[in-house]
């Protein structure tokens, strides 16, 4: 080797340890796994789920798409149109696509950045900055340069910011998939729930015109002489009584319609035929299948939004840990000052190559932000220990509710059967002059009660089903793409970004994306 090629070989020795550093980079921090001692993977929650074997429930996992199981195309039509307009599902989607942003800012952070300048003026410098005695003259100048600089992230605090900003962005994805299994739920029990009151207020019409039969029935043997007066004045007190719930049946009815046009953004008029006119209950064509403890924390968008939040807080001990330690950084530049005329010549031509170190201190602050970090982590290990608490009592809950109303609604209707009997027979007694009127409107006032109460009882197990599904966490698997966000080994260099899921409108669904599996 040439002197020359020496001399420039031991001008650039200074570097070869930060070159050698960039093989040798860590993580600062703990490596995030689900802890062990979490209450996702104790046996409470990993086992049949408690109160299932009581429910007219199936093991079987719950399907994506839950509320086809009724098997009713105006319901189906309903949940597709409230997926793409729901306001609700459009903030979410914003706030999917901000999240999404921040990771890509976070990704770019680190690896290697430059810039360019040019600047020309025409200026007098002055003479005495130079210890001149003399006016300089006036002169045209110019600047041209260019830079470049890379990051070497020895310690982890890029790529640890990359894990948050990532796990961060996972949980926004799970806040967008709850809001569209709760959209879903809320527009089935709006339909369920308008439905009810059409089945109750047809039923109680009925009621109603069975009960002037009887009266006009006693008028007629009134009038034979088989009757009386306070008789036809009784049973038109019972007809004026099933008149004055007519009216709260249909408020009711107009209430849900009203929830239903807002899921769906749109006027009330404008709700399908069917919905307005719906008087029968949907009925599910099989058992709700409910799974396990495990299938279900997998599926609950808010045990996978607290568990994300976990992993963030675990990475930003990480960050904390590195905020410790020196940033190295090795920058270049090229460029060429002075007189115009005299740019790129040798004389104003000018360069600049070598490492730059940034360590901070005193370091107290720096050792409170990581046991702050550490703090912040064992707040979000308990609230994550607290979700999955809540999901498995929601869940034993709405099933302890659904099987005592379903059993509630299987014993009204063994008496409906009854009190029909018995109102049949005793009409028939009455209207042969073997029974006086008392026990006929007795019977009558039972099998109208008895037979509402059905209908209420029906109601509630049809809207116990919707609750259930909703404890379940089920719906917000449907038609999604699963983009899985790279996270860099070195941040900002060649790694991949995420590709964002963004909507094509903002009415759009957020899509989803597959849990983590939980170790």
């Amino acid at each position: 080797m040439t002197r020359p090629g020496l001399r420039r070989a031991f001008a650039f020795a200074p570097l070869a340890p930060l070159v050698l550093a960039l093989g040798a980079c860590i993580n600062l921090g703990p490596d995030y796994t689900v802890p062990k001692d979490a209450l996702v993977n104790a046996p409470l929650a990993q086992g049949p789920i408690d109160g299932a074997s009581r429910a007219p429930v199936s093991q079987g996992e719950v399907p994506n798409d839950w509320w086809r199981l009724y098997d009713d195309p105006t319901l189906d039509q309903l949940v597709q149109q409230a997926l793409q307009s729901n306001t609700s599902l459009r903030v979410a989607a914003a706030n999917l696509a901000r999240s999404r942003a921040a990771f890509e800012v976070a990704n770019s952070q680190g690896g290697f950045s430059g810039g360019a300048t040019a600047g020309f003026q025409r200026a007098q410098e002055s003479a005495e900055q130079f210890l001149l005695f003399n006016k300089l003259p006036v002169a045209n100048l110019g600047d041209i340069g260019i830079n470049v600089s890379y990051e070497i992230d020895l310690f982890g605090k890029l790529r640890r910011g990359v894990e948050a900003a990532s796990a961060d962005d996972e949980a926004v994805l799970a806040a967008a998939d709850l809001a569209r299994i709760t959209v879903v739920a809320d527009v089935v029990q709006a339909y369920v729930a308008s439905c009810s009151a059409g089945e109750e207020l047809a039923i109680a019409q009925e009621s109603l015109a069975l009960q002037k039969q009887r009266v006009a029935l006693t008028k007629r043997l009134r009038d034979a002489g088989r009757g009386n007066q306070p008789d036809v004045t009784r049973g038109q007190t019972q007809v004026e009584t099933l008149a004055a719930d007519i009216p709260r049946f249909e408020g009711r009815r107009r209430v849900a319609q009203y929830q239903l046009a807002m899921l769906l953004a749109r006027a009330p008029s404008d709700l399908p035929p069917a919905v307005l006119a719906c008087n029968r209950l949907p009925k599910l064509k099989q058992p709700i299948p409910v799974g396990d403890g495990a299938a279900l924390l997998r599926r609950r968008p808010d045990v996978r939004a607290a568990e994300r939040e976990l992993a963030s807080a675990t990475a930003r001990i990480g960050v904390a840990m590195a905020e410790m330690y020196p940033s190295v950084s090795i920058g270049a530049g090229v460029g060429s000052i002075g007189l115009t005329s005299d740019l790129f010549t040798p004389k104003t031509n000018a360069w600049s190559i070598g490492p730059l170190i940034n360590w901070t201190f005193p370091l107290n602050g720096q050792r409170a932000r990581v046991r702050g970090a550490e703090a912040a982590t064992a707040g979000a290990l308990a609230h994550f220990d607290g979700v999955v608490l809540n999901a498995l009592r929601e869940t034993q809950t709405s099933l302890a509710t659904y099987a005592a109303d379903d059993q509630r609604a299987d014993a009204l209707r063994t008496a409906y059967v009854s009190a029909q009997q018995s109102a049949d027979q005793t009409h028939r007694l009455y209207a042969a002059g073997r029974e006086p009127f008392l026990s006929d409107l007795d019977a009558t006032r039972t099998l109208t009660s008895v037979h509402a109460e059905v209908a209420a009882a029906e109601g509630q197990v049809a809207l116990d089903q919707v609750k259930l599904f909703l404890a379940l966490g089920g719906g917000w698997e449907q038609d999604q793409e699963k983009p899985a966000p790279a996270v860099s080994g070195q941040a900002g260099s060649s790694a991949q970004a995420t590709q964002s899921a963004q909507p094509t409108q903002a009415a759009q669904a957020p899509q989803a994306n597959q849990p983590a599996p939980m170790q």
